[in-house]
């Protein structure tokens, strides 16, 4: 990508999903293609991984994926070659060993006029996160216990 391409872009994120054994993209894939179709999303990377009940990671192509691999086609050339054997090594601690699972980057193109107005101003995104759902369930539940 050009430096203009990245001055436009909104946040990048990446998340892992898990399976406990092999990926299952028929209900998941939907979804993320109407985010793609409605332009709130670019898929920028998609990886598929397994970790063995030894802790072997191993990277696996889209037609090693059996069943998910029609799903999952859709996806097949989403790759920029920003998830490194780092990420990979990071993903690995992450996963519980038998599974298999999804890494994906996206740009989250919502957010681009915002990151593009920030930018241009001369600011910059300093942090971001996320908080689990069950976090979010715990403290409310918290809440309502000392009313």
């Amino acid at each position: 990508m050009s430096e203009p391409e990245l001055e436009e872009m909104g946040p990048i994120d990446y998340i892992i999903l898990e399976w406990p054994a092999e990926p299952s993209g028929e209900e998941v894939v939907p979804l993320l293609v109407d985010l793609v179709d409605r332009d709130i999303i670019r898929i920028l990377d998609i990886t598929f991984v397994s970790k063995g009940e030894d802790g072997t990671l191993t990277a696996l192509e889209l037609n090693d994926l059996g069943p998910a691999a029609e799903a999952f086609g859709v996806f097949d050339g989403a790759s920029t070659g920003i998830v490194d054997d780092d990420d990979l090594q990071d993903a690995a601690e992450a996963l519980e060993p038998g599974t298999s699972a999804a890494i994906l980057v996206w740009e989250n193109r919502w957010a681009a006029p915002v990151a593009i107005a920030l930018r241009r101003s001369g600011g910059q995104l300093v942090a971001s996160g996320r908080i689990p759902v069950q976090a979010l369930v715990a403290s409310l539940d918290a809440l309502e216990s000392t009313t």
